[in-house]
């Protein structure tokens, strides 16, 4: 997506954002822990207790703290997250991080739960709801709008997220989805500018969980398009943006399927978030945000080394 300054967020949501860059010094423990089986719907928390509410709770997922499981693929990754959170964070960087193994429910983080820019991840949303509605029979896509679907979750499009954000009922497709998802600090943006959508780290790991496991709604069909358009991203935006950053470069030796965002302008930072599902199998899901007041090249450098420093060998 193109570089746009985040200028017309509300207060409350700067005031988050102040937080965030504030916060770049602040070091943030890792924690592994399990999700359930099957997550449960939570119903959404009123837009304006939801905030207050994301601040005050504490950044774990819910149930108790468990030990890494033994002969597991991301035994060792705990501390390695750690190590890369703080190298992200000597270089002025805040990084959010999680990872689900979604066969053993372990999801392993470094605790930072708050609240994100989705930007151009915000078009899955956009493609989720406009393909359920077509699944549904409430509106019709041609062999066009679908080759745009296409390229708007490949390669990015904002011409295309433009188009499907005003067919699929703008700032009312944040609220569905979040309301289907039950993803509870995902919110729609105050200016009507999907970019501006705020979610967080817990809330894109659930989001990619149900849509492959069908909980979501998203009929399996619908669902495999959007996998398979994000396994086909390319390396570059339709804009020019460089779009291999974080999980792409970082695990370089997995099959992986993401959908990346970036913005400038969030203060002094560059933000960039990379998040996908990984393996033949589909078995993992990244979610890896970064802050970092530096220029665009230096901040997809630093949160595609952090992908590195916690899988080493480009794989898990």
């Amino acid at each position: 997506m193109r570089a746009r300054p985040l200028a017309l967020f509300t207060a409350a949501a700067a005031v988050v954002l102040v937080v965030v860059v504030a916060g770049c010094e602040a070091k943030v423990a890792a924690r592994a822990s399990r999700m359930p089986d099957s997550l449960s719907y939570q119903s959404p928390l009123q837009p304006q207790t939801r905030l207050v509410d994301l601040l005050l709770r504490a950044i774990t997922p819910p149930g108790s703290p468990v030990q890494v499981l033994p002969n597991t693929a991301l035994n060792g990754v705990q501390a390695r997250i750690q190590r890369a959170t703080d190298q992200a964070a000597a270089n002025g960087a805040t990084l959010s991080i999680a990872i689900l193994d979604r066969v053993t429910r372990q999801l392993v983080s470094n605790g930072n739960t708050q609240l994100i820019a989705t930007a151009s991840v915000a078009k899955l949303f956009i493609a989720d709801q406009l393909l359920l509605q077509e699944s549904r029979g409430q509106t019709t896509l041609s062999a066009e709008d679908h080759q745009a679907l296409d390229v708007m979750l490949q390669s990015s499009d904002d011409g295309a997220a433009e188009k499907f954000w005003g067919q699929a009922g703008g700032d009312a497709i944040i609220s569905q989805v979040a309301s289907r998802y039950g993803l509870t600090s995902t919110m729609p943006p105050n200016d009507g500018r999907w970019w501006n959508t705020l979610s967080s780290a817990p809330d894109l790991i659930r989001y990619y969980d149900m849509v492959l496991n069908g909980s979501g709604g998203l009929p399996p069909e619908r669902a495999d398009m959007i996998i398979d358009d994000l396994s086909a991203s390319t390396p570059a935006g339709i804009d020019g943006y460089p779009q291999r950053f974080g999980i792409p470069d970082g695990l370089y030796a997995e099959p992986v399927a993401v959908k990346q965002g970036w913005m400038c302008c969030i203060g002094a930072d560059w933000m960039h978030l990379s998040t996908g599902v990984i393996g033949a199998d589909r078995r993992y899901i990244m979610v890896i945000e970064s802050l970092q007041p530096s220029d665009d090249s230096v901040a997809r450098a630093t949160i595609t080394e952090a992908v590195k420093t916690i899988f080493p060998e480009g794989r898990i």
